[in-house]
């Protein structure tokens, strides 16, 4: 790589998904105040609310999240429905 390209805090940090635990390795400039020992070194932390290994469109789950009753009260107006 060119010298001087990169901010001074362009190191390696390990990123976490907190949805499942998985970690992953990269450089970064992220600000963070956590580390963690990976691999037998100890790196700066970021978590991560979702990664590529527990995001639906990467896992090919999907998952419908219904709180309100949204989709059974879509569903009994127009789940029955044909078109003509």
């Amino acid at each position: 790589m060119k010298k001087g390209i990169h901010p001074e805090n362009y190191r390696p940090v390990v990123f976490k998904d907190m949805s499942n635990g998985d970690m992953f390795l990269s450089r970064s400039t992220c600000n963070t105040k956590d580390t963690i020992e990976f691999e037998g070194e100890t790196y700066p932390l970021v978590k991560l609310e979702i990664s590529s290994t527990s995001h639906p469109f990467y896992t090919g789950k999907s998952k419908l999240v219904d709180t309100a009753g949204r989709v059974d009260k879509f569903m009994s107006r127009y789940g029955n429905a044909r078109k003509k």
